[in-house]
């Protein structure tokens, strides 16, 4: 007779099911604790098993687990249809939040600023006086180099000797090994 009432059905639907139907009726109230489940339960179904109350504290514990029920202070309730996941983050840096307009005072929008770095002040006294003091404007890089004037023989030839060729422009590198002029006699 044990092993009848063991293989027969139970005529109450899962439990899973009973307390879903239990937080539908019971939400409306807003008293979805575990106490007044059992008790819409045991009213609404008979011929519940005498561990009708530890079944539904493990059928509670493993629901709230699975994500099916949230409880929420001391109360069980169903979980948001979609629940909002987060935006999965790109590569790099995230971009700024931008300012709320509502938080911010009312004023006009300033222009940008403009890229790289900003030019220097330029007062207008100190370009004139450099101008006027330096007569013609330099060129920029390095200045060319000053050709040597030719002295007259004459003229102070033991104090600076002259190269070989005045104004030939010599080619780049180490020069020539001057061999020595032989004779023939």
């Amino acid at each position: 007779m044990a092993t009848e009432e063991a293989s027969k059905p139970p005529s109450h639907p899962p439990y899973p099911e009973m307390i879903m139907a239990a937080i539908a009726a019971l939400g409306e109230k807003g008293e979805t604790d575990e106490s007044a489940i059992a008790a819409y339960i045991e009213s609404a179904y008979q011929g519940l098993p005498e561990s009708h109350a530890a079944l539904l504290s493990a059928h509670l514990a493993r629901m709230t687990d699975d994500g099916e029920l949230r409880f929420v202070d001391d109360n069980y309730v169903r979980p948001d249809p979609a629940p909002a996941a987060p935006p999965k983050r790109g590569r790099g840096r995230p971009p700024k939040p931008k300012p709320d307009p509502a938080l911010t005072p009312t004023a006009a929008p300033a222009a940008p600023r403009p890229r790289g770095r900003p030019p220097k002040p330029k007062d207008p006294l100190a370009v004139a006086v450099a101008k006027a003091a330096s007569g013609l404007p330099r060129r920029r890089g390095r200045p060319p180099k000053r050709v040597k004037v030719a002295q007259p023989a004459g003229a102070d030839a033991v104090a600076a000797p002259s190269p070989a060729v005045v104004g030939v422009k010599r080619g780049r590198g180490r020069p020539p090994k001057v061999k020595p002029a032989v004779d023939v006699a």
